[in-house]
């Protein structure tokens, strides 16, 4: 069993690990990611598991450039991922800021708290209370259980790392991948050759299919998501946006007048009043009349039946994991009873003393308590929520790491535990006589924090199974966890904070957040705040959410996971169609070489060239959104840009379809491109 197993590094072997050189490239590494994680939250409320290519950047940069050794690339592949994760949990929770209940002047009672200072203190918080809460699990969930809990990412990483020690050169493919999405991102969102949205849609006054809008923001990031997430969850992400978006819009629209939506958005708070233009679907209100009827109706309804269905599929999700929950629990206070053995430890078992986690959960507490950045009306306040997060995080972490480890980072339901942990502490602030609209941004920072420890916790884990088999120090691997977490949320909350400053154009049309606003929907974070607005406040359209819970429900009783296919209900069918074109590719390649006889192990299928590929394009096509999107914030620089689009010329010259038709054909050339890496012959890991 684990007691027999011989790491790729012996414990008695001394190795360069925890140096300067491999905290700086991992930090790097976790900021770069950290950046495209964001960007990528915000716009699909998807993200990608960065270690693996992680790991790819340090055998290639680390290995050839800067000789680094194995258990020094590992420490960058371990650095870095917390950049990642801790940017998924911020982005999936704290811009629900911006969507609290409105206070004076009409602003959300949470925004003075969306800032960089506050994002940075609870983005830090959180990831090292995930770091934290996993030293005391090592030994129970990655030791004591390795022939038991796979960790599919974290196992995948090692046998990276390890045929990098080989001389193994498949990087090569997801740098082709990078260097395709930034070509490709350059000829869509700087020079515009590329149309960004095409889109066809049936006009409000057809009789039989009225306002049904079929759509896709063909960018490689979409493209390479869908191919690493595969057909199934693809699919049934699609399946989602084709009930919202071809059976419910057309529904409503053929029933509803223009008038009753519009006082929907005006209760909604996205209307000024019914004689005021503009709006979702821009409201005329002469003609009693929307420019887009599907935006107007996604916006005003199907957006909560989306929030409900989502809600319920992650809180079903959760509730399957209960017996997980309890075994856990029990393994894990197990091992904390047990007693050292006596003797010296070897290298590969040294972990940071128990006593960290005891004294940095009480100066957590005391500084959530002191800090007055973050929300509360006393100290009283602050304290319970600083407890709240104490307690729901070693529960959650110890959830979120047990369930990586079997099914891996990319399913853990993250979502569905931070739904719980905001209803919990709402029906705990209900129970206490806390209720009104000042209580919500204290629910949101438990929510938040809570995210971003399970998240990252669950990135830990992987790392720490990576750790085990390449034969890293524990201790070390604990150090490099919390530089980067630290690293890391620097960048992330200025990331944030600047895609959520509003363009020209934006500020043209009052609007004053980015976040928000179609560019970026930000879709986790503001479910959360609705769930909080709805338990804390009342005033929740609970007939629409009841609607999208029952949806959930129905697809869990034909046993189809809900979770997957209420967020594509939730999310615009522009996101959800290029990943499922995406997914439909990883199909046609699985397909064929199932033909053709080829058999992969899962580390292998990890590691296969279209795999690597599609990683470059999500890496890249992320991170050139981030450039173009912190450009475009200069007024300057923004008319340089315009001034070189092609959009005007190419529209002149092949009409406003021959022009999304263009932009089609090269999403369908980068879609054949990746197909004919898919298929090109996986060479075996141990001949790497």
């Amino acid at each position: 069993m684990s007691s027999k197993f011989k790491p790729f590094v012996a414990p008695e072997v001394k190795m360069k690990e925890l140096t300067l050189k491999s905290i700086l490239l991992g930090c790097l590494a976790g900021i770069i990611f950290g950046a495209a994680t964001v960007y990528l939250a915000l716009k699909a409320g998807l993200t990608v598991s960065a270690s693996i290519p992680i790991a790819v950047i340090a055998i290639t940069l680390g290995r050839k450039f800067f000789k680094t050794t194995i258990l020094e690339n590992n420490i960058i592949q371990t650095t870095g991922s917390a950049g990642e994760s801790i940017a998924a949990g911020v982005v999936f929770t704290l811009p629900g800021f911006l969507f609290l209940s409105a206070g004076e002047m009409g602003i959300s009672s949470g925004e003075k708290y969306f800032d960089y200072l506050t994002i940075l203190v609870l983005a830090i918080f959180g990831g090292l209370l995930g770091t934290l809460m996993m030293i005391p699990l090592r030994r129970s969930l990655i030791v004591k259980e390795h022939e038991t809990l796979p960790y599919p990412e974290g196992t995948a990483c090692a046998s990276v790392l390890k045929a990098g020690e080989k001389g193994g050169t498949f990087a090569k493919t997801a740098f082709i991948g990078l260097g395709v999405a930034l070509l490709y991102a350059m000829l869509q969102k700087v020079l515009h050759v590329i149309a960004e949205t095409p889109a066809y849609m049936t006009k409000q006054a057809n009789k039989i299919f009225p306002s049904a809008k079929l759509s896709g923001e063909i960018t490689p990031e979409y493209l390479g998501v869908g191919y690493i997430i595969g057909p199934k969850i693809g699919g049934v992400l699609v399946a989602g946006g084709v009930l919202a978006w071809l059976c419910l819009i057309p529904l409503l629209a053929s029933l509803i007048p223009g008038d009753i939506v519009a006082a929907q958005l005006v209760k909604l708070g996205m209307l000024a009043n019914l004689q005021t233009p503009g709006g979702p679907g821009a409201w005329d209100p002469a003609a009693h009349s929307f420019n887009d009827w599907s935006s107007a109706i996604y916006q005003a309804y199907v957006k909560q039946i989306g929030a409900g269905a989502v809600a319920a599929g992650g809180f079903i999700t959760l509730l399957k994991t209960i017996p997980t929950i309890i075994s856990s629990f029990k393994d894990s206070l197990g091992s904390l009873k047990e007693k050292g053995a006596t003797g010296e430890v070897p290298r590969t078992e040294k972990d940071l003393s128990f006593k960290y986690v005891i004294i940095g959960s009480i100066v957590l507490i005391l500084l959530m308590a002191l800090l007055p950045q973050l929300p509360g009306e006393s100290i009283l306040n602050k304290l319970l929520v600083g407890l709240l997060v104490v307690i729901f995080g070693a529960f959650f972490v110890t959830v979120s790491s047990r369930i990586v480890g079997l099914i891996g980072s990319s399913n853990n339901p993250i979502s569905g535990m931070t739904i719980a942990t905001i209803m919990g502490t709402c029906l705990i602030f209900i129970a206490v006589g806390w209720t009104g609209k000042i209580y919500e941004p204290m629910a949101l920072v438990v929510g938040g924090m809570i995210c971003i420890a399970a998240a990252n916790a669950g990135a830990t884990s992987q790392d720490l199974k990576t750790g085990y088999i390449v034969g890293a120090t524990p201790r070390n691997q604990q150090i490099a966890l919390f530089v980067g977490a630290i690293v890391s949320s620097l960048v992330i909350g200025w990331t944030v904070h600047y895609l959520d400053t509003p363009t020209k154009a934006m500020m043209d049309q009052g609007i004053t957040h980015a976040i928000g606003s179609p560019t970026y929907a930000a879709p986790q974070a503001t479910l959360m705040a609705t769930l909080i607005k709805g338990i804390l406040g009342g005033d929740l359209d609970w007939q629409f959410v009841l609607v999208g819970v029952f949806i959930a429900i129905t697809l869990e009783l034909c046993g189809v996971k809900s979770l997957s296919f209420a967020v594509g209900a939730y999310l615009p069918l522009s996101t959800t169609l290029p990943i499922f074109i995406g997914g439909a590719i990883r199909g046609l390649v699985d397909w064929k070489q199932k033909r053709s006889g080829v058999q992969l192990s899962a580390e292998e299928e990890e590691l296969g060239k279209g795999n690597l590929f599609a990683t470059g394009l999500v890496a890249g096509g992320a991170v050139a959104g981030v450039i173009v999107a912190i450009l475009s914030v200069n007024d300057g620089i923004s008319a340089t840009l315009a001034k070189v689009s092609a959009h005007e010329g190419l529209e002149r010259a092949l009409g406003a379809g021959g022009y999304q038709l263009l932009g089609v054909l090269f999403f369908a050339a980068m879609g054949y491109m990746l197909y004919r890496i898919g298929r090109q012959k996986q060479v075996s890991i141990d001949k790497l």
